[in-house]
């Protein structure tokens, strides 16, 4: 009986301590995902204006998805967006008049 007690009990404090290792674990990895996102540096890019060559174009051998439904895709843009994310770019906001429109990027340091 005394055996059975003793190995319940050495259960019981097995299971405790990995209890306890869990929640000290997880409490470190928040702390120090706030510690990362509290040091975090960006870097903006603004692009705006005409000279962004930003003409859509029908030709359906250039689009990148030719069976899509829409009327065109504006190549060039496309092409832009494409080498900013490559560079680490990543579009966070759209704004101004269809004609005239400023993009705005964001990448880390």
């Amino acid at each position: 009986m005394n055996t059975k007690k003793n190995a319940l009990l050495a259960g019981l404090v097995v299971v405790v301590a990995l209890a306890f290792a869990v929640m000290k674990t997880t409490g470190q990895e928040a702390a120090e995902a706030k510690q990362r996102t509290a040091t975090e540096q960006w870097e903006y890019l603004a692009v705006t204006g005409a000279s962004t060559g930003l003409t859509p174009i029908d030709n359906p051998r250039l689009r990148k998805e030719p069976n899509a439904s829409f009327a065109r895709e504006a190549f060039a843009l496309e092409q832009l967006l494409d080498k900013l994310g490559a560079n680490g770019w990543e579009l966070v906001a759209v704004s101004g008049p269809p004609t005239d429109p400023a993009y705005y990027f964001k990448r880390r340091k």
